[in-house]
Protein backbone atom coordinates (compact mmCIF):
# COMPACT_ATOMS: atom_id res chain seq x y z
CA UNK A 1 0.00 0.00 0.00
CA UNK A 2 1.30 3.29 -1.17
CA UNK A 3 1.43 6.03 1.42
CA UNK A 4 0.16 9.54 0.50
CA UNK A 5 1.92 12.62 1.58
CA UNK A 6 -0.42 15.30 2.93
CA UNK A 7 0.38 18.98 3.50
CA UNK A 8 -1.48 20.93 6.20
CA UNK A 9 -2.38 24.61 5.36
CA UNK A 10 -3.15 26.84 8.39
CA UNK A 11 -4.89 29.63 6.51
CA UNK A 12 -7.19 27.60 4.35
CA UNK A 13 -10.39 28.92 2.75
CA UNK A 14 -12.59 27.35 5.41
CA UNK A 15 -10.60 28.91 8.21
CA UNK A 16 -10.81 32.37 6.68
CA UNK A 17 -14.55 32.00 6.21
CA UNK A 18 -14.96 31.03 9.82
CA UNK A 19 -12.88 33.96 11.02
CA UNK A 20 -14.78 36.39 8.79
CA UNK A 21 -18.14 35.18 10.01
CA UNK A 22 -17.08 35.47 13.63
CA UNK A 23 -15.78 38.97 13.14
CA UNK A 24 -18.94 39.97 11.34
CA UNK A 25 -21.05 38.60 14.13
CA UNK A 26 -19.10 40.61 16.70
CA UNK A 27 -19.48 43.80 14.65
CA UNK A 28 -23.18 43.15 14.21
CA UNK A 29 -23.63 42.66 17.94
CA UNK A 30 -21.82 45.92 18.65
CA UNK A 31 -23.94 47.79 16.09
CA UNK A 32 -27.19 46.30 17.35
CA UNK A 33 -26.30 47.02 20.95
CA UNK A 34 -25.45 50.75 20.22
CA UNK A 35 -28.49 51.37 18.00
CA UNK A 36 -30.80 49.92 20.60
CA UNK A 37 -29.41 52.31 23.19
CA UNK A 38 -29.95 55.37 20.87
CA UNK A 39 -33.51 54.30 20.02
CA UNK A 40 -34.39 53.82 23.66
CA UNK A 41 -32.98 57.24 24.60
CA UNK A 42 -34.83 58.95 21.70
CA UNK A 43 -38.06 57.17 22.51
CA UNK A 44 -37.85 58.20 26.17
CA UNK A 45 -37.32 61.87 25.30
CA UNK A 46 -40.15 61.82 22.79
CA UNK A 47 -42.40 60.13 25.30
CA UNK A 48 -41.66 62.86 27.84
CA UNK A 49 -42.45 65.53 25.27
CA UNK A 50 -45.71 63.84 24.24
CA UNK A 51 -46.68 63.41 27.89
CA UNK A 52 -46.04 67.11 28.51
CA UNK A 53 -48.15 68.01 25.46
CA UNK A 54 -50.96 65.74 26.63
CA UNK A 55 -50.84 67.32 30.08
CA UNK A 56 -50.99 70.85 28.56
CA UNK A 57 -53.90 69.88 26.27
CA UNK A 58 -55.78 68.34 29.18
CA UNK A 59 -55.23 71.50 31.22
CA UNK A 60 -56.47 73.67 28.33
CA UNK A 61 -59.48 71.41 27.90
CA UNK A 62 -60.29 71.81 31.58
CA UNK A 63 -60.07 75.60 31.33
CA UNK A 64 -62.28 75.62 28.21
CA UNK A 65 -64.83 73.33 29.85
CA UNK A 66 -64.95 75.67 32.86
CA UNK A 67 -65.45 78.72 30.61
CA UNK A 68 -68.11 76.85 28.64
CA UNK A 69 -70.02 76.06 31.83
CA UNK A 70 -69.82 79.69 32.92
CA UNK A 71 -71.09 80.89 29.54
CA UNK A 72 -73.90 78.36 29.64
CA UNK A 73 -74.86 79.74 33.04
CA UNK A 74 -74.88 83.31 31.75
CA UNK A 75 -76.90 82.30 28.68
CA UNK A 76 -79.46 80.50 30.82
CA UNK A 77 -79.71 83.53 33.12
CA UNK A 78 -80.18 85.90 30.17
CA UNK A 79 -82.70 83.53 28.63
CA UNK A 80 -84.73 83.55 31.85
CA UNK A 81 -84.51 87.36 31.93
CA UNK A 82 -85.71 87.59 28.32
CA UNK A 83 -88.61 85.27 29.09
CA UNK A 84 -89.55 87.47 32.04
CA UNK A 85 -89.32 90.65 29.95
CA UNK A 86 -91.43 89.06 27.24
CA UNK A 87 -94.08 88.17 29.80
CA UNK A 88 -94.05 91.72 31.14
CA UNK A 89 -94.27 93.14 27.60
CA UNK A 90 -97.26 90.92 26.82
CA UNK A 91 -98.91 91.99 30.07
CA UNK A 92 -98.32 95.67 29.30
CA UNK A 93 -99.67 95.23 25.77
CA UNK A 94 -102.77 93.60 27.20
CA UNK A 95 -103.24 96.44 29.70
CA UNK A 96 -102.72 99.01 26.94
CA UNK A 97 -105.34 97.35 24.75
CA UNK A 98 -107.76 97.31 27.65
CA UNK A 99 -107.08 100.99 28.39
CA UNK A 100 -107.57 101.96 24.73
CA UNK A 101 -110.82 100.03 24.59
CA UNK A 102 -112.01 101.66 27.82
CA UNK A 103 -111.07 105.12 26.56
CA UNK A 104 -112.88 104.55 23.28
CA UNK A 105 -115.95 103.30 25.12
CA UNK A 106 -115.88 106.36 27.37
CA UNK A 107 -115.65 108.65 24.33
CA UNK A 108 -118.51 106.83 22.63
CA UNK A 109 -120.62 107.04 25.80
CA UNK A 110 -119.84 110.75 26.14
CA UNK A 111 -120.71 111.48 22.52
CA UNK A 112 -123.92 109.49 22.94
CA UNK A 113 -124.89 111.52 25.99
CA UNK A 114 -124.13 114.74 24.17
CA UNK A 115 -126.28 113.67 21.23
CA UNK A 116 -129.12 112.82 23.61
CA UNK A 117 -128.71 116.17 25.33
CA UNK A 118 -128.78 118.00 22.00
CA UNK A 119 -131.87 116.07 20.92
CA UNK A 120 -133.64 116.89 24.17
CA UNK A 121 -132.81 120.55 23.73
CA UNK A 122 -134.19 120.59 20.22
CA UNK A 123 -137.36 118.82 21.31
CA UNK A 124 -137.74 121.21 24.29
CA UNK A 125 -138.35 118.23 26.57
CA UNK A 126 -136.57 119.82 29.50
CA UNK A 127 -137.08 123.45 30.45
CA UNK A 128 -134.37 125.94 29.55
CA UNK A 129 -133.53 127.84 32.71
CA UNK A 130 -131.65 131.16 32.75
CA UNK A 131 -131.13 131.14 29.00
CA UNK A 132 -129.17 134.19 27.97
CA UNK A 133 -129.18 135.63 24.50
CA UNK A 134 -125.84 135.10 22.84
CA UNK A 135 -124.00 138.21 21.73
CA UNK A 136 -123.51 138.56 18.00
CA UNK A 137 -120.22 140.41 18.43
CA UNK A 138 -117.55 140.78 21.13
CA UNK A 139 -114.75 143.30 20.76
CA UNK A 140 -115.38 143.62 17.04
CA UNK A 141 -115.28 139.84 16.47
CA UNK A 142 -118.51 138.07 15.40
CA UNK A 143 -119.23 135.25 17.86
CA UNK A 144 -122.32 133.67 16.34
CA UNK A 145 -120.47 130.61 15.00
CA UNK A 146 -121.36 127.10 16.11
CA UNK A 147 -117.91 125.65 15.41
CA UNK A 148 -114.45 127.06 16.15
CA UNK A 149 -111.21 125.96 14.50
CA UNK A 150 -107.75 127.15 15.57
CA UNK A 151 -104.70 127.16 13.29
CA UNK A 152 -101.61 127.74 15.43
CA UNK A 153 -98.03 128.42 14.36
CA UNK A 154 -95.91 125.92 16.35
CA UNK A 155 -92.51 127.31 15.36
CA UNK A 156 -89.73 128.00 17.88
CA UNK A 157 -90.53 131.70 18.21
CA UNK A 158 -94.13 130.90 19.13
CA UNK A 159 -93.04 128.17 21.55
CA UNK A 160 -91.19 130.83 23.54
CA UNK A 161 -94.53 132.58 24.23
CA UNK A 162 -96.59 129.37 24.35
CA UNK A 163 -98.33 130.17 27.64
CA UNK A 164 -99.59 133.45 26.23
CA UNK A 165 -100.76 131.73 23.04
CA UNK A 166 -102.72 129.21 25.09
CA UNK A 167 -104.25 131.96 27.25
CA UNK A 168 -105.48 133.84 24.16
CA UNK A 169 -107.01 130.64 22.74
CA UNK A 170 -108.91 130.15 26.00
CA UNK A 171 -110.11 133.75 25.76
CA UNK A 172 -111.43 133.13 22.26
CA UNK A 173 -113.33 130.05 23.41
CA UNK A 174 -114.66 132.00 26.38
CA UNK A 175 -116.42 134.48 24.08
CA UNK A 176 -118.03 131.54 22.25
CA UNK A 177 -119.81 129.88 25.19
CA UNK A 178 -122.25 127.80 23.15
CA UNK A 179 -120.23 126.18 20.37
CA UNK A 180 -121.07 122.63 19.28
CA UNK A 181 -117.49 121.61 18.62
CA UNK A 182 -113.96 122.85 18.11
CA UNK A 183 -110.72 121.72 16.52
CA UNK A 184 -106.99 122.62 16.75
CA UNK A 185 -104.45 122.30 13.90
CA UNK A 186 -100.96 123.64 13.47
CA UNK A 187 -99.98 125.82 10.51
CA UNK A 188 -98.90 122.73 8.52
CA UNK A 189 -102.31 121.09 8.96
CA UNK A 190 -101.34 118.57 11.69
CA UNK A 191 -104.05 117.85 14.28
CA UNK A 192 -103.41 118.24 18.00
CA UNK A 193 -105.68 115.23 18.73
CA UNK A 194 -105.08 112.76 15.91
CA UNK A 195 -108.04 110.57 16.89
CA UNK A 196 -110.33 113.50 16.01
CA UNK A 197 -108.88 114.00 12.54
CA UNK A 198 -111.87 114.91 10.37
CA UNK A 199 -114.22 115.13 13.39
CA UNK A 200 -115.18 117.88 15.79
CA UNK A 201 -114.04 117.76 19.42
CA UNK A 202 -117.17 118.00 21.57
CA UNK A 203 -117.19 121.25 23.52
CA UNK A 204 -117.51 120.47 27.22
CA UNK A 205 -115.68 121.94 30.19
CA UNK A 206 -113.79 118.71 30.90
CA UNK A 207 -112.93 118.24 27.23
CA UNK A 208 -111.55 121.77 27.02
CA UNK A 209 -109.36 121.11 30.07
CA UNK A 210 -108.00 117.86 28.62
CA UNK A 211 -107.33 119.41 25.21
CA UNK A 212 -105.40 122.32 26.69
CA UNK A 213 -103.36 119.96 28.85
CA UNK A 214 -102.30 118.24 25.62
CA UNK A 215 -101.78 121.62 23.95
CA UNK A 216 -99.39 122.76 26.71
CA UNK A 217 -96.87 120.08 25.70
CA UNK A 218 -97.50 120.14 21.95
CA UNK A 219 -94.32 120.20 19.88
CA UNK A 220 -94.83 119.90 16.12
CA UNK A 221 -92.88 120.82 13.00
CA UNK A 222 -93.76 124.21 11.56
CA UNK A 223 -92.75 126.37 8.60
CA UNK A 224 -94.45 129.55 9.92
CA UNK A 225 -96.90 129.59 7.04
CA UNK A 226 -100.62 129.05 7.75
CA UNK A 227 -101.42 128.23 4.12
CA UNK A 228 -101.33 124.42 4.52
CA UNK A 229 -103.35 124.57 7.74
CA UNK A 230 -106.02 126.74 6.12
CA UNK A 231 -106.31 124.43 3.15
CA UNK A 232 -106.77 121.37 5.41
CA UNK A 233 -109.30 123.24 7.55
CA UNK A 234 -111.41 124.43 4.62
CA UNK A 235 -111.38 121.08 2.79
CA UNK A 236 -112.21 118.97 5.86
CA UNK A 237 -114.41 121.16 8.01
CA UNK A 238 -116.00 124.02 6.02
CA UNK A 239 -119.57 123.19 4.96
CA UNK A 240 -122.37 125.41 3.58
CA UNK A 241 -124.81 124.34 6.31
CA UNK A 242 -122.70 125.18 9.40
CA UNK A 243 -121.39 128.39 10.94
CA UNK A 244 -117.62 128.10 11.24
CA UNK A 245 -115.02 130.56 12.47
CA UNK A 246 -111.32 129.93 11.87
CA UNK A 247 -108.76 131.66 14.09
CA UNK A 248 -105.15 131.85 12.87
CA UNK A 249 -102.55 132.40 15.60
CA UNK A 250 -99.05 133.36 14.45
CA UNK A 251 -96.16 135.79 14.57
CA UNK A 252 -94.51 135.49 11.14
CA UNK A 253 -95.04 134.37 7.55
CA UNK A 254 -92.13 132.72 5.71
CA UNK A 255 -93.94 131.92 2.47
CA UNK A 256 -93.61 133.59 -0.92
CA UNK A 257 -96.14 135.68 -2.81
CA UNK A 258 -99.15 137.09 -0.91
CA UNK A 259 -101.47 137.18 -3.93
CA UNK A 260 -101.18 133.48 -4.79
CA UNK A 261 -102.04 132.54 -1.20
CA UNK A 262 -104.97 134.95 -0.97
CA UNK A 263 -106.48 133.86 -4.29
CA UNK A 264 -106.13 130.13 -3.53
CA UNK A 265 -107.72 130.45 -0.09
CA UNK A 266 -110.54 132.60 -1.39
CA UNK A 267 -111.33 129.95 -4.00
CA UNK A 268 -111.47 127.23 -1.32
CA UNK A 269 -113.57 129.35 1.05
CA UNK A 270 -116.25 130.42 -1.40
CA UNK A 271 -119.74 128.92 -1.46
CA UNK A 272 -120.35 128.02 -5.11
CA UNK A 273 -124.06 128.79 -4.86
CA UNK A 274 -124.10 132.04 -2.89
CA UNK A 275 -120.61 133.35 -3.58
CA UNK A 276 -120.17 134.06 0.14
CA UNK A 277 -117.38 132.68 2.39
CA UNK A 278 -117.98 129.24 3.87
CA UNK A 279 -116.13 130.23 7.05
CA UNK A 280 -115.12 133.45 8.74
CA UNK A 281 -111.34 133.71 8.96
CA UNK A 282 -109.94 135.71 11.88
CA UNK A 283 -106.29 136.16 12.84
CA UNK A 284 -104.41 137.03 16.03
CA UNK A 285 -100.91 138.38 15.55
CA UNK A 286 -98.23 137.99 18.24
CA UNK A 287 -94.98 139.90 18.51
CA UNK A 288 -91.94 137.78 19.30
CA UNK A 289 -88.23 138.38 19.08
CA UNK A 290 -86.65 138.51 15.64
CA UNK A 291 -89.81 138.23 13.50
CA UNK A 292 -90.89 140.43 10.61
CA UNK A 293 -94.26 142.06 9.96
CA UNK A 294 -95.18 139.80 7.05
CA UNK A 295 -97.77 137.84 9.05
CA UNK A 296 -99.77 141.00 9.72
CA UNK A 297 -99.61 142.08 6.07
CA UNK A 298 -100.97 138.74 4.86
CA UNK A 299 -103.59 138.30 7.56
CA UNK A 300 -105.07 141.76 7.17
CA UNK A 301 -105.94 140.96 3.56
CA UNK A 302 -107.04 137.36 4.27
CA UNK A 303 -109.39 138.36 7.09
CA UNK A 304 -110.74 141.29 5.09
CA UNK A 305 -111.72 139.05 2.18
CA UNK A 306 -113.19 136.32 4.43
CA UNK A 307 -115.48 138.35 6.73
CA UNK A 308 -112.99 138.16 9.59
CA UNK A 309 -111.07 140.40 11.97
CA UNK A 310 -107.33 140.81 12.47
CA UNK A 311 -106.12 141.52 16.02
CA UNK A 312 -102.52 142.58 16.55
CA UNK A 313 -101.57 141.97 20.19
CA UNK A 314 -99.06 144.23 21.95
CA UNK A 315 -95.70 142.85 22.97
CA UNK A 316 -95.65 141.62 26.55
Amino acid sequence: MKRRNRTFELFSLSFLDLISCGFGAVVLLILVSKTGEDVNNATLEEAKEVLAMITEVERNIGVLEQETEQRKGRIESQSRLLDKLEEERALLAEKKSAAVAADQKAEDDLEGLELVEESLNRASIRPQMNVQKRDDEVGGIPVDSDYILFIVDTSGSMQRIWNRVMAEMKNVLAIHPQVKGFQILNDNGAHLISSYNGKWIPDTASRRDNVFKAFAGWRSNSNSSPVEGLEVALKKYARPNIKLSIYIFGDDYTGGSYNDVIDRLQALNTNKLTGKPLARVHAVGFISQGVSGRFGVLMREVTKRNDGTFLALPKN
